[in-house]
């Protein structure tokens, strides 16, 4: 820590700012991954966040939908269901 201070000018507000870290949810990373593929169904955001079948996701969609409703649209019109992150 001092000598991160002594690279900054020695300024403790500096350095607050600079070990200062963002955390995010899964749920959050989630939806990152979902509005970097678009549109897709639960099928094709599963596998692009690594895992091997297709409803793994289904609790984190729940979640979701609990406690981020505005981030995600679910068009439930259509078979299978499509997601978007807003």
């Amino acid at each position: 820590m001092i000598k991160m201070l002594e690279k900054l000018d020695k300024s403790p507000a500096v350095a607050i700012i600079a070990t200062e870290e963002v955390f995010k949810t899964y749920e959050l990373m989630c939806l990152d991954k979902l509005k970097e593929i678009g549109r897709s169904t639960a099928r094709e955001w599963s596998f692009a966040m690594g895992y091997n079948h297709r409803s793994s996701l289904a609790k984190i969609i729940r979640r979701i939908k609990e406690r981020y409703p505005e981030k995600l649209k679910i068009y439930e019109d259509k078979y299978p269901r499509l997601y978007e992150a807003m």
